[in-house]
């Protein structure tokens, strides 16, 4: 682990999850539910049995419901111990079971997300290398991370993680920033560029020289957002406590109002049996639990009922571009040929040139002349010049690949030089003096992508693209898919900073991301969503992920929640209306308690099966 003096870590863990105690009293009550289902009909033995387990596995939800009737709040907790206590009363013991048993699972569910965001961020923490080397005094050695000071000079061969932000004094290299910055290329380092913490050296050797250290470097920055966020991040009351807190106070009154009307003990106990809320308190976790399995089914994982409940919020979906909405990785997206000259010539050409080169955008350049299946040479007299472009020689013919700086240094006549399309990288390409043409590379959007942007708009969902890419870069692909707003430049701060802005506004957001430069963003949003090919503090301080990244499964899982939803509200006014007449017979004596029992499990167990309507394929 990364000394604390090196970069901030959570100074508590909460880790959620369920305990033995919690799985024993389910699986009791579970077995009782079981034996009472298939006991005869008036067994003694079953009713005692269905009684005790009641009792033993209810004991956690009377003991919350005498805490919040203590300091007086209405909560499922206390509507389901009325609803209880009726039933018992009257015998009804295996309804009464059958909701301890529901909420005992639902409960359980719950709990097991508690506290993966922390240990997301230790997850977060352990990316940073715990030793790096540093050149002091004129010799190299190998140091703790958190001995590094402002000033050294640290060593970064190909391959490992820059630990410091500062400045390259020596080397040459690129650097894999999209987890910090969120740019889709790698970025070239020579002598005197920027960098960050927490990025990857791809090729050369890098002396870097350390402007900042641990907290004070971006990557420092982003797990003191990521736990800032999650501390001020409100907590979600929980659908079924304020659904079926307005039961408690309607069940309270009728019963009072009962009594003082009839002064008939047995009206009354009437009226408190049939107007329960266990319509609510059981189909709820069953609905939220029914869509969380259907967007399982579907590729995506819900941490729980509270996302649930943020999913059929949401207004806003603001969508990292890098990763979420393209694949990450540099393809080339066009070649453009001069006249008299085929788009094979210049792909060829370029090729030849790139062969040897370790700069990302020949890797595409290569890809592309494999897929074509181009017959390609060994260059020989290579000659790379960082931040320009190539020069060599192949079948006794100078070829020049790279800038518009490095052509027109060579003589090059540019006049004929194709018009290349907005927010693309571009290299163009020559041979013996004449320009042959130029190639086009780009980040390529997910063929699914535009689709998921307009079912959104559909849903009357806002979409912001915010990404670290360039203005250009980020306003082609942002007219691409038609999303209503577009954010460039953006380091992790300003989508953080842009995320609280939407929030304060009133707006639901989702954030979608894959990085850990989006992590703060994931946290602070109503909901955070990741993709699966994320980066493992995106995937775990989210609250939804989705299995690999099809942009489509988010779709469909705001449209699953906003069907719970549906399903909850109806439940919810479905028991008003049951309870509203059965509440006038039982008042009127044409209701006794058994009548009511039957009234109050019927109407139950259907609102139960409208719930389990999530719940099937």
């Amino acid at each position: 682990m990364v000394a604390s003096a090196a970069v901030p870590v959570p100074h508590e863990e909460h880790e959620g999850g369920v305990s033995r105690a919690d799985l024993l009293r389910i699986a009791l009550v579970g077995a009782a539910v079981a034996g009472a289902w298939l006991a005869p009909v008036g067994a003694f033995w079953s009713d005692a049995v269905a009684l005790v387990a009641t009792l033993a596995g209810g004991f956690p939800i009377f003991r919350e419901a005498y805490e919040n009737l203590r300091a007086r709040r209405m909560t499922m907790e206390l509507s389901m111990t009325i609803a209880l206590a009726a039933a018992l009363s009257i015998g009804e013991f295996f309804t009464a079971l059958v909701i301890v048993f529901f909420v005992l699972v639902a409960e359980a569910i719950e709990d097991l997300t508690v506290g993966r965001g922390r240990r997301a961020i230790k997850d977060l923490v352990d990316l940073l290398p715990r030793t790096v080397r540093v050149r002091r005094d004129g010799e190299e050695r190998e140091v703790d991370l958190a001995a590094v000071r402002k000033g050294d000079v640290v060593l970064v061969r190909p391959g490992e993680r820059i630990a410091v932000d500062g400045v390259v004094e020596g080397g040459h290299s690129f650097a894999d920033q999209a987890a910090i910055t969120g740019e889709s290329l790698p970025v070239e380092k020579v002598r005197g560029s920027a960098v960050y913490a927490g990025t990857i050296n791809q090729s050369g050797v890098l002396e870097v020289r350390a402007d900042g250290v641990g907290g004070d470097t971006a990557f420092g920055r982003i797990v003191e957002a990521v736990e800032r966020a999650e501390r001020t991040r409100a907590p979600i009351q929980k659908t079924a406590d304020r659904l079926a807190g307005y039961l408690v106070y309607f069940a309270i009154g009728c019963a009072i109002i009962t009594f003082a009307w009839t002064r008939d003990v047995r009206s009354t106990i009437a009226v408190v049996i049939v107007c329960g809320a266990c319509g609510v308190a059981a189909g709820t976790p069953l609905a939220i639990l029914g869509a969380i399995g259907r967007c399982a089914r579907g590729g995506a994982i819900v941490k729980g009922g509270l996302h649930i409940e943020a999913l059929w919020r949401v207004n806003t979906v603001v969508l990292d571009k890098t990763g979420t909405l393209t694949y990450g990785e540099p393809a080339v997206t066009g070649v453009r040929p001069c006249p008299g000259v085929t788009a094979q010539e210049v792909a060829a050409a370029a090729a030849v040139a790139e062969g040897p080169s370790e700069h990302p955008l020949a890797k595409a350049i290569l890809g592309y002349a494999r897929g074509q299946r181009l017959a390609l040479e060994r260059p020989t007299d290579f000659s790379y010049t960082p931040g320009k472009g190539i020069v060599c020689r192949a079948d006794g013919h100078e070829i020049v690949a790279g800038n518009r700086a490095l052509l027109e240094e060579r003589g090059i006549d540019l006049s004929a030089l194709p018009e290349a399309a907005r927010g693309v990288s571009t290299v163009l390409v020559a041979r013996e003096g004449r320009l042959l043409g130029l190639v086009e590379i780009a980040d390529v959007l997910r063929p699914e992508a535009a689709r998921a942007v307009q079912d959104l708009r559909t849903m009357r969902i806002g979409t912001i693209l915010l990404t670290g890419d360039a203005k250009d870069v980020a306003q082609v692909v942002g007219s691409r898919l038609g999303v209503d707003e577009v954010g460039a430049e953006m380091l992790p701060e300003g989508k953080l900073a842009r995320i609280e802005a939407l929030l304060a506004k009133g707006r639901e957001v989702a954030m979608v991301g894959d990085g850990i430069n989006d992590a703060p963003a994931l946290m602070r949003a109503s909901v955070g969503i990741a993709m699966g090919s994320g980066t493992d503090v995106a995937r775990e301080t989210a609250g939804v992920l989705l299995l690999g990244d099809d942009l489509l499964k988010l779709v469909q899982t705001l449209r699953t929640s906003r069907r719970a939803h549906g399903i909850i509200r109806f439940n919810f006014w479905g028991t008003i209306a049951v309870d509203a007449l059965g509440v006038g017979l039982a008042a009127m004596g044409h209701l006794g308690p058994l009548a009511a029992a039957l009234i109050h499990v019927g109407s139950e167990l259907g609102f139960i099966f409208n719930s389990a309507r999530l719940l099937r394929r």
